[in-house]
């Protein structure tokens, strides 16, 4: 294999760049990602997915930003007689692919640059590498929240040992809608308050850094808010039940990484 990296990915629709059909040169169960078609006279090499993993991209203010999500990597080579293209030529058919859909050029430079699109709810970042010797790489990553799995016993158990347990309920952008992925979660805390009919608990909200002190305290509160009515509305007594924003004012981890950031949004069952 000439090339090593890890690749991520995504589907949405098919781009045409310069089509060429996969072939059996290509390595052994990989194929072309959705989003887009090959370079002519390009095979693919190395190939790899992740349903959830994270990767750095820089934006348009050269700054690294690190997305988690679905993760594609797909490297390709030039097959042997294959027409040589300069990494310029390679790129500008990726830029012409994503523009002519909506996307924009996030960054550039002699070796490398990035892509963003964000279409039907759905947003997604790509990454065009100069892998050297003929080859270029693609990352292309379907952002997305991670979903936690938990069950009603394991935030027993951590509650009555740690009195608290922190857990990842994804809301939407600025808002207090649990989505839909979480509801797992909201119903596993329901099952465990079911179960222990003596057991009353404060949800407590936490954001991370972006925004005002004051707005993140509000939207804390919010979220913390709409986990309570969410187990009301399963049946779970509301005096068993507090809500406590804090906003930004307890963090957990480092909020000047993304992943600090995630770790930091969160909200907390403690055990009163």
């Amino acid at each position: 294999m000439r090339h090593l990296q890890v690749w991520t990915g995504v589907a949405v629709m098919v781009l045409m760049l310069v089509c060429f059909p996969a072939t059996a040169q290509d390595a052994a169960g990989c194929k072309d990602h959705p989003l887009f078609t090959r370079i002519t006279d390009f095979e693919i090499d190395d190939c790899e997915i992740k349903d959830f993993d994270s990767h750095e991209f820089t934006d348009r203010n050269e700054k690294d930003i690190v997305f988690e999500g679905k993760i594609t990597f797909i490297g390709y080579c030039l097959k042997k007689g294959g027409k040589e293209r300069a990494f310029l030529e390679i790129w500008k058919n990726y830029v012409n692919a994503i523009t002519k859909i909506g996307g924009t050029v996030e960054y550039s430079n002699r070796y490398s640059g990035n892509l963003h699109l964000n279409k039907d709810g759905k947003e997604v970042w790509v990454q065009v590498n100069d892998s050297g010797g003929s080859c270029y790489s693609l990352y292309i990553v379907e952002k997305k929240a991670m979903v936690q799995e938990i069950t009603a016993n394991e935030m027993l158990d951590t509650l009555n040992k740690q009195g608290f347990i922190a857990l990842y309920i994804n809301f939407d952008t600025n808002k207090a809608t649990i989505k839909p992925e979480s509801q797992s979660i909201v119903d596993q805390i329901a099952k465990m308050l079911k179960d222990n009919p003596k057991l009353n608990v404060s949800i407590e909200g936490h954001t991370d850094s972006v925004g005002t002190p004051a707005n993140n305290k509000t939207l804390s509160k919010q979220r913390a808010d709409a986990v309570v009515a969410a187990l009301v509305k399963q049946g779970i007594d509301a005096k068993r039940l507090s809500a406590i924003g804090w906003g930004q004012d307890k963090p957990i981890a480092d909020n000047r990484s993304e992943e600090g950031k995630a770790k930091n949004r969160r909200v907390e069952i403690v055990k009163k």
